[in-house]
């Protein structure tokens, strides 16, 4: 028990406990835009922004159906960053200059640890 405590100490003095308890987060976010090329390089040049608002992962995922309908999944450790980060007006009026048409379908989902 007491090495237990020792190594819950270390861990916590070193922000290791913050990580590993976080409630990690992956958000689906959906929608149509005008042109996919466009957009994506738009949405290529906002990547610093992103990790600046706390993705540590992201992918886009282009329709084959409609090459126009675009679903892209964004990793955060936590949830309160990520709502943060989808509710930025940078990212919205982004979003609207790139492209994107009408609102975006999203949804936010834990990961499993």
């Amino acid at each position: 028990m007491k090495k237990f405590i020792q190594i819950a100490l270390v861990a916590a003095l070193s922000g290791i406990s913050s990580y590993v308890h976080s409630q990690n987060v992956q958000v689906f976010v959906r929608h149509e835009v005008k042109d996919f090329k466009v957009w994506k390089k738009g949405y290529d040049e906002y990547a610093s922004k992103q990790k600046e608002g706390g993705v540590y992962y992201q992918h886009v995922y282009q329709s084959i159906d409609n090459p126009n309908q675009v679903t892209v999944v964004h990793d955060f450790h936590s949830l309160e960053k990520a709502k943060a980060f989808f509710a930025s007006e940078d990212l919205k009026s982004t979003m609207k200059k790139i492209g994107a048409i009408g609102k975006p379908e999203i949804w936010f989902v834990r990961l499993d640890k």
